[in-house]
C-alpha cells in the first residue's frame, strides 16, 4: 500500500486557525466491493465542507478528509464493478459517511458516480454533481415535478438564493422544465448572474418576499425552493405558497419551524439532503448515477451550461482555507473549484 497527498484535519476550527486544515501523506486506499479508485483531477467546494470543518465535533483520532465534489480518471475496480473500467474519466459527489475527495486518490461506491461531460474539462465537471444532484432531486423528487423539457408550464417556482452554487443549477433545470422562475438575489452581480441562467424575474431575499411578489402582480406561487435560510424566511414563504403548494429547502435550522402554519393551506413542507441515498445506502442509490448522467448529456447537448467560476491551483491547505474564506463570506457566485495535486 503506497501513500498519497491529501488535505485533512484532526480538529474542527475557524479556517484562520493555522491547525484548521493541513497538508498530510495518508495511505492509498484499495477498491473492493463495488468501489472505484478515482484518481482525483479536480475537486470543489460546497458548504457542508466548512460545517464539518468547523463542526463542534470532537477531535478525531484519525485524520479526517473533507471535500465530496471530485472529477477523475478509475485506476482500479472492486471485483463487483459492473459499469466502469479502468481509464474512464468520471464525476461524482462521495458519501458523507466516508473519506472525502480531497486527496490524490479516493474510493467511490459506482453507483453514485458517471461518466464525466465530454465537453467539460476536470475542473468543470468537478463543479457540478453535489448541487446538480441537489437541485434535480428538489425539483424532480422531492417536488414532485415532470422532468422534461417544457414539462411544467405556468407553474410559478420560488427559488430563495439562485446565483449560488445549488441555484445556478435549479435555475437552469427550472427553466428547461417549463416553470415561471422567479429567482432571489440581493447584489447587482448576482442578479446579472441569476438571469443569465434563466430566472425570469428577481427578488431581493434581504426585503419581504411577499410584497415583492405582489408588485410583479404574483400573488402566489406554486412551490419554494429554498437554499437560504430556512427559518429567516419561514414566515414569507408560508405567505407567499399557493394553497396545496409545496415547500422544499436544503438548510439546517437550529431554530424551531412552526409547520402548523402550513395547516390552513394544507400545504407540504420536504427536505433535500443530497447525502441521504449513499449515507443510508437506500435501494435506489443507484438513481444518482442516473441524474448525473442525465446532466452530463445535458451539459453535453448544451441544453444547461457549467457552473464554474472560479479555479485555484494547486490543491493544498491553503488554497481550500482560501476557497472555505470565500464560502464563508457568503458571497459566492457559482462555484469554486480546484485542481492538481503537486
Amino acid at each position: 500500500m503506497g501513500k498519497m497527498k491529501a488535505v485533512g484535519l484532526y480538529k474542527h476550527l475557524s479556517v484562520e486557525h493555522p491547525e484548521s486544515l493541513l497538508d498530510l501523506e495518508i495511505d492509498k486506499p484499495e477498491a473492493t466491493g463495488r468501489d472505484l479508485l478515482i484518481e482525483v483531477k479536480a475537486i470543489s467546494v460546497n458548504p457542508v465542507d466548512t460545517k464539518i470543518r468547523k463542526s463542534k465535533g470532537e477531535e478525531e483520532e484519525e485524520p479526517k478528509i473533507l471535500g465530496w465534489d471530485a472529477a477523475g480518471v478509475v485506476v482500479e475496480t472492486g471485483p463487483e464493478v459492473t459499469f466502469f473500467k479502468q481509464g474512464d474519466e468520471v464525476y461524482y459527489s462521495g458519501s458523507v459517511a466516508r473519506q472525502g475527495t480531497n486527496s490524490e486518490f479516493h474510493l467511490v461506491d459506482e453507483r453514485i458516480a458517471a461518466r464525466k461531460p465530454e465537453s467539460l474539462g476536470f475542473k468543470e465537471a468537478a463543479a457540478i454533481p453535489l448541487t446538480g444532484i441537489t437541485a434535480w432531486e428538489a425539483l424532480f423528487e422531492r417536488l414532485g415535478y415532470k422532468a422534461e423539457k417544457g414539462g411544467n408550464k405556468g407553474v410559478r417556482m420560488l427559488i430563495i438564493g439562485a446565483a449560488g452554487g445549488v441555484g445556478s443549477i435549479a435555475v437552469q433545470l427550472a427553466s428547461w422544465a417549463g416553470f415561471t422562475v422567479i429567482g432571489t438575489a440581493s447584489r447587482p452581480e448576482t442578479e446579472r448572474w441569476a438571469r443569465e441562467m434563466g430566472a425570469d424575474y428577481l427578488i431581493n431575499h434581504r426585503e419581504s418576499l411577499s410584497e415583492q411578489l405582489k408588485e410583479l402582480d404574483i400573488s402566489e406561487v406554486d412551490a419554494i425552493f429554498c437554499l437560504n435560510s430556512t427559518a429567516e424566511h419561514w414566515e414569507e414563504m408560508v405567505q407567499s405558497i399557493k394553497p396545496q403548494g409545496s415547500i422544499c429547502s436544503i438548510v439546517e435550522t437550529d431554530q424551531k419551524i412552526d409547520l402548523s402554519m402550513l395547516q390552513q393551506k394544507s400545504g407540504k413542507f420536504v427536505w433535500e439532503f443530497m447525502f441521504t441515498r449513499s449515507l443510508f445506502e437506500t435501494d435506489d442509490m443507484i438513481k444518482q448515477r442516473e441524474i448525473l448522467s442525465n446532466l452530463a448529456q445535458m451539459l453535453d447537448e448544451g441544453t444547461i451550461r457549467g457552473t464554474a467560476t472560479e479555479t485555484l491551483s494547486p490543491i493544498n491547505a491553503e488554497k481550500l482555507k482560501e476557497a472555505h474564506r470565500k464560502l464563508e463570506s457568503g458571497k459566492t457566485i457559482g462555484k469554486i473549484t480546484l485542481e492538481s495535486f503537486e
